[in-house]
């Protein structure tokens, strides 16, 4: 997957009249531990500043200087307070940050109270959140409200927080490919690209008869796709699948490869019924599974605005997401539900290999034989983060919940990849959604990262969020 560990730049707070040999030790501290568990970091030089931190504005200037410098070379900035700290400095220095920050205070410890060895910075990170909020600068506070880096419970933080920053970061001037028109039964997709936009999302759009030429003219010895041909051969099986299918899909596979390299795409959503069906005799269902999986989120039915979703939430699991449709009742349990699509689902998220057939449903109207590429199986038991997005008068406004798949059985001629899921309350979740108008869609990603996701929606990028 692209989401590697977040890159960090320390800030060390200091006020004069508390110990400021507290300061020494937090700086070879904080970035041995932080570097152990993956994690790059930056700092001042030591003798930039009195003690190697801030107290003055002055002193603020020249960590902003420090910032500035480095731009693009950090994710995040996280504060430390070995002592109280002094709250003009961290102003000066971080109101430009434009990264999240992440304050973290030193706690106190009952046989180290005396004036010369106290660090008070219990009451300190009180002071700097007062002033952030004055003046509008944006930060992340978690429990406990003072925590030592040592410990396990900053660890967690820490995760918290490198979650956060990679949805941040990712989804700052991302690009969205929307291979192929909106399929004109399906207005549940449509997507304000002007929304987008000024949510730094830009959305190219191409249109499918250059897909298709880009496939016509690929020979199927040409180097990129023998490579397709033997990768596409591992990931799944083919047994029943026509050569001239198979062939096919292995073509568009580099087709699109080549559009996302072209456009330096972040992720794509394709235009996936019926005219490949109709023209190619294929389904792509395989290939934007096999995609997911490499970590390039790839949605069906042009459906951008979950393509959007798909890629927060992979960036946040740092596992392949899906895109899946809110299918079928679960016989008389009100709490589980069958999540369901027709194989776009990564390998890596089901029980076994899949297999590929023909499209049993869209066959109904172009015929037996002629869409070929749908990876049936069934999705692994795990817990998942979910959510979806829509526009709406300029902002973008997400759900997000989550829930657990469950080892229940399926049919076994149920179509597609599927898997039972169950939440805790599912029937308040629906009429949620649906209230709210979102679509028949959810982008699922495995693991609980639902709250730094919500915070990063909300607090730094300025989207809508409701849990559901």
């Amino acid at each position: 997957m692209p989401s590697q560990p977040s890159r960090f730049a320390l800030f060390f707070g200091n006020r004069g009249f508390f110990p400021p040999a507290l300061q020494a030790s937090a700086r070879g501290e904080l970035p041995q531990i932080l570097n152990a568990s993956g994690h790059a970091t930056i700092m001042m030089e030591a003798d930039a500043t009195r003690y190697g931190a801030v107290e003055t504005p002055a002193e603020g200037e020249l960590y902003r200087k420090f910032l500035e410098a480095h731009r693009g070379e950090y994710d995040g900035v996280i504060l430390s307070l070995p002592n109280f700290g002094d709250e003009t400095g961290a102003v000066a220095a971080l109101k430009d940050a434009g990264v999240p920050i992440l304050i973290q205070a030193y706690p106190d410890e009952l046989d180290k109270m005396a004036p010369d060895v106290r660090r008070d910075a219990f009451c300190g990170k009180f002071s700097i959140m007062d002033v952030f909020c004055q003046y509008g600068v944006k930060f992340t506070s978690l429990k406990p409200h003072v925590v030592a880096p040592s410990s396990r419970k900053f660890a967690d933080n820490v995760k918290y927080f490198d979650t956060l920053c990679r949805v941040v970061g990712h989804m700052k001037n991302m690009v969205v490919g929307a291979i192929g028109a909106r399929t004109t039964a399906f207005k549940t997709v449509r997507i304000d690209e002007l929304a987008l936009q000024k949510h730094g999302i830009t959305v190219e759009t191409f249109d499918l008869s250059d897909l298709f030429a880009r496939i016509a003219k690929l020979d199927v010895q040409a180097k990129e796709v023998l490579a397709k041909i033997e990768r596409l051969k591992e990931y799944t099986n083919w047994d029943g699948v026509p050569e001239t299918a198979f062939f096919t899909l292995a073509k568009m596979g580099v087709a699109i490869d080549q559009l996302i390299a072209e456009n330096n795409l972040s992720c794509v959503s394709i235009r996936c019924w019926i005219e490949m069906q109709q023209q190619l005799g294929v389904s792509p269902c395989v290939l934007l599974s096999e995609m997911n999986d490499r970590g390039i989120v790839a949605a069906c039915e042009l459906d951008t605005g979950n393509a959007v979703t798909m890629y927060a939430l992979s960036q946040a699991s740092g596992n392949p997401a899906t895109l899946l449709d809110w299918n079928n009742n679960y016989d008389s349990d009100e709490n589980k539900c069958i999540l369901f699509h027709c194989g776009p689902v990564p390998q890596s998220l089901m029980t076994e290999k899949g297999q590929i057939v023909d499209h049993a449903i869209l066959a109904n109207a172009v015929g037996a034989g002629n869409s070929y590429g749908c990876n049936v199986g069934r999705i692994a038991p795990n817990p998942f983060t979910f959510g979806s997005l829509m526009t709406d008068n300029g902002k973008l406004r997400f759900y997000l919940g989550k829930g657990r798949f469950t080892n229940d059985d399926i049919p076994e001629d149920f179509f597609g990849c599927a898997g039972v899921a169950e939440f805790d309350d599912l029937q308040e979740t629906l009429q949620r959604i649906g209230y709210m108008g979102f679509r028949h869609h959810v982008s699922v990603a495995p693991g609980n990262v639902i709250e730094p996701v919500k915070e990063a929606f909300e607090k730094y990028l300025g989207y809508d969020v409701t849990i559901v």
